[in-house]
This record gives structure tokens, C-alpha cells and sequence, in this order.
């Protein structure tokens, strides 16, 4: 927990975007919308002015069609998703991919590709081995277990073609795309409030938070970094401008975060990892890849991919990357 009686330390960007002063109206007022989609719960505070036409049923209503699209693609508890479909197709076999599906497995061979390895969407037979799927086991497996699904896994065995937006399945490759799409439902509810002219709203799902515009009062929409259970840090509170942040930890559910290297469970000194970026598709996989990985490879990471990102250590400290200190002091970015 944060330290009581603190001062919570202000993360903001730099500056405010001044497109979002075109769509601002201080006497919106801030409706809130609640529901329940990828095993989780999600929610939306927005600025509705009163022009809009839409009410909250309404946008409720869009809210979860939404949601529920990108579950019936990209869910792996659900046998009739195209992911699914994707995971049990014979080798040698080329499916297309909707939309949404292609946006997202092109953004995860990309930090696939930039983290090293250390995010993997082609880790799913791991997943179902460890019971973290639909899948459930009390018993963890043993080394030959986890060396037959070693040989099944790995991003650089797809092949993915974006303009035909199509995935090769060469055989027996089970996707898991839980690192990553949750973050990219985010991004795809308030990239649909504001294609209904709705630009000023937080949105979260499971954590996972994503901030656009400011709040009728003209600040911006403020959240706090959690912090593990037993850990005592002063306050970390963002300006979620134009911002997400995302955050992987192993105190929410244990060891569900998997090495793609070892095909273990990553259980190191690291507890937390909290990423912003303009993206939450991007700051979920980001936080993923960094909290797989040991302190120093994942603060390198970081530092050589600009990331805004906190690391909490399980004694208790953490580490705030430049890109995030200068966010916190600006005098920093004198330094």
C-alpha cells in the first residue's frame, strides 16, 4: 500500500493537446458505465455533453457489442473464437484474420521482435500446461512437459502477411494473446467513444486504464499506481492525458506470467511492473515482456525503448525509468 499521510508525487506529460480544447465542454456532465467482459470487469467514466443524443443506455449498449467482438476473436477460453480456430487448424494452413485480429498480432510480433523475446503471443500450449487457460491442473508439469510445448511454441514460427492480413499456422503453434489484447480493448472503447464525438473519458478494464481529453473541471483524468500488497511507497499519482498505463504483477494471480524462455513461470526479485504509453495495447505487452525478464535486462529494456515505466521490487523498492523521473521532477530532464 501507498504510505498514508504522503503528498502523492504528480507524474504529467509535458504538454496538453490542444485538439482536445475543440470538443471540450465544462458543463458535460460525467456519465459512468460498468460491465463485464474477458473474465474481468470494465468501466468508463465520460464526458457526455448534452448534444450528443446519446444516452447512457445507449452507450452502454455500444460499449459491450464491443467488447464482446473482440472476445468471439481473440479469447482463448472461448472454442469458437477465431483464435481458437486458429490453434486447433492443421499445419500448413493460412487463415485471415478480422481486423481487430490483424491490428493486434502485427503490434505483438513487434515487441515480440523489439523485447527479445521476452513477450511471446505464440506461447499458448505453456499456457494451457500451466493451467492458466480454460484448461485448469493443480499439478505443475515436468521438464519433459514443458520441453514438448517449448517445441510447439514461439513467435518466430509464424509467419504473419499484414496486407493480406493472414497467419500461417505451420502446425501445432497454439496462440495466447492475454498479454496484449486486453490493452488493445481499451484503446478500441475509446477509439469508438470518440468516433461518437466523445473525446474526454477514462477507460479500464481489469486495471488496464487509458485517458483521453481532460475531465469537465479541466483536470486531467487522475490515477494512482497501485502498489503490491505489503509494499509502503509515497504515491505515485498520474495525469492520464493521452495516456494508458498498464500493469503486470504476480500478486494479482500468482505466477501467471510465463518466461518464454524457460517455459516457467517468471518469479524473480520483481513483483510490479507499471508501463504508460499513448497506446494500452502497447503499455500491456510492454509491462508483460518487462516483468518477465530480471531487474537489470528489463531496466535496459526500458531505457533503450524510452519506456515510461515503475518496477516494484518484492523488498520493497522500485525504479522509475528516465522517461518516467522526468515526468515526476521535471528539473530531471535538466540532469
Amino acid at each position: 500500500m501507498s504510505q498514508p499521510g504522503r503528498p502523492p508525487r504528480i507524474a504529467v506529460p509535458d504538454a496538453v493537446d490542444p485538439a482536445v480544447f475543440r470538443s471540450f465542454d465544462a458543463g458535460a456532465p460525467v456519465v459512468r458505465l460498468a460491465g463485464e467482459t474477458m473474465g474481468t470487469t470494465w468501466g468508463v467514466h465520460v464526458a457526455v455533453p448534452r448534444s450528443a443524443g446519446l444516452g447512457a443506455p445507449q452507450l452502454q449498449a455500444k460499449v459491450q457489442v464491443r467488447l464482446d467482438g473482440i472476445v468471439a476473436d481473440m479469447s482463448h477460453w472461448e472454442p469458437g473464437s477465431q483464435l481458437s480456430r486458429f490453434n486447433r487448424a492443421d499445419g500448413g494452413t493460412r487463415l485471415e484474420l478480422s481486423q481487430d485480429f490483424a491490428a493486434v498480432m502485427a503490434a505483438a510480433l513487434s515487441i515480440a521482435s523489439a523485447s527479445g523475446g521476452a513477450f511471446d503471443p505464440a506461447v499458448g500450449r505453456l499456457t494451457d500446461l500451466w493451467g492458466l487457460g480454460p484448461r485448469r491442473t493443480t499439478d505443475d508439469p515436468d521438464q519433459c512437459e514443458i520441453d514438448a510445448a517449448l517445441a510447439q511454441a514461439g513467435w518466430r514460427r509464424l509467419a504473419f502477411d499484414a496486407r493480406s492480413r493472414s497467419l500461417f499456422q505451420p502446425g501445432g503453434v497454439w496462440l495466447d494473446l492475454s498479454g496484449i489484447a486486453k490493452g488493445f480493448a481499451v484503446d478500441a472503447i475509446a477509439d469508438l467513444l470518440a468516433r461518437h464525438g466523445l473525446h474526454h473519458a477514462l477507460v479500464e478494464i481489469g486495471g488496464e486504464c487509458a485517458g483521453r481529453g481532460l475531465r469537465p473541471d479541466g483536470d486531467p483524468w487522475w490515477v494512482d499506481l497501485e502498489d503490491p500488497p505489503g509494499v509502503r511507497l509515497p504515491p505515485l499519482r498520474i495525469a492520464l492525458h493521452q495516456l494508458s498505463v498498464a500493469t503486470s504483477g504476480d500478486y494479482l494471480r500468482g505466477g501467471h506470467t510465463l518466461d518464454p524462455a524457460t517455459g516457467r513461470p517468471a518469479i524473480h526479485r520483481t513483483t510490479a511492473v507499471s508501463v504508460l504509453h499513448p497506446s494500452c495495447m502497447l503499455a500491456d505487452a510492454w509491462a508483460t515482456a518487462l516483468s518477465v525478464l530480471d531487474d537489470a535486462a528489463a531496466q535496459a529494456l526500458a531505457c533503450r525503448h524510452g519506456l515510461i515505466a515503475r518496477i516494484v521490487r518484492r523488498d520493497g523498492r522500485e525504479w522509475l525509468s528516465p522517461a518516467l523521473t522526468r515526468m515526476v521532477d521535471p528539473d530531471a530532464a535538466a540532469a
